[in-house]
């Protein structure tokens, strides 16, 4: 190869780059998604029926959106608290579907500032043991647990109301052979708790994309 042809390819590689490096910033620019929204799902796990029914609504499963270099990302409990890859937690989803709120006033509250202090809490739980029992510690944590306390301990915003399990639908058969596994006769009834859907509910998100 001369000279000036192994010029002229590398010429070539690098305007490739730029057009690549363009199209990131486009994708990143268009995301349907924010940092600190909430997305949720009907998951396929063995405990989502019992979930469902438990809490009377189709939505079992949830986490909270960061945009990492360009790219969304759901910080969930599964297994261990870790970040999913937007597309790949979508996937694993009943047929795909997934709804995303957020904040109303978002504008006026989730500036700069407010995203780092998500980011930091968010950080604070990386890594620790999904909660099957349930129990309101940070030792283990559950899915709509984690992202209740995410916005509680960063911005001080409580993402609907607390319940209490005895208040859960806990006489429907699917609900009551998951207690049964998880608790034997020892049900923690008065323990706190917060649901998929009591945070789907609050007042103070709106529904900003949907599939």
């Amino acid at each position: 190869m001369t000279a000036l042809r192994a010029l002229a390819v590398i010429r070539r590689w690098l305007a490739m780059g730029g057009l690549l490096l363009a199209a990131g910033a486009a994708v990143a620019e268009t995301l349907p998604l924010r940092d600190g929204d909430i997305v949720f799902q009907t998951s396929r796990s063995a405990q989502s029926l019992a979930v469902q029914r438990a809490t009377g609504s189709p939505y079992s499963h949830m986490g909270i959106v960061f945009v990492r270099q360009g790219q969304a990302f759901v910080f969930e409990a599964v297994g261990r608290v870790q970040y999913t890859p937007l597309a790949r937690w979508i996937g694993r989803g009943v047929g795909g579907h997934v709804v995303a709120r957020r904040l109303r006033d978002a504008p006026a509250l989730l500036d700069a500032s407010a995203v780092a202090r998500l980011r930091r809490a968010a950080g604070g739980f990386a890594g620790r043991p999904y909660d099957p029992a349930f129990g309101w510690s940070d030792e283990r944590i559950y899915c709509s647990e984690l992202v209740w306390k995410i916005y509680q301990r960063a911005l001080g915003i409580e993402l609907g109301e607390l319940q209490k399990i005895r208040e859960f639908n806990l006489g429907d058969p699917a609900v009551r052979q998951k207690i049964k596994e998880r608790y034997g006769r020892r049900v923690p009834l008065d323990e706190p708790a917060i649901s998929p859907v009591a945070m789907f509910g609050s007042r103070r998100l709106i529904t900003v994309w949907e599939r």
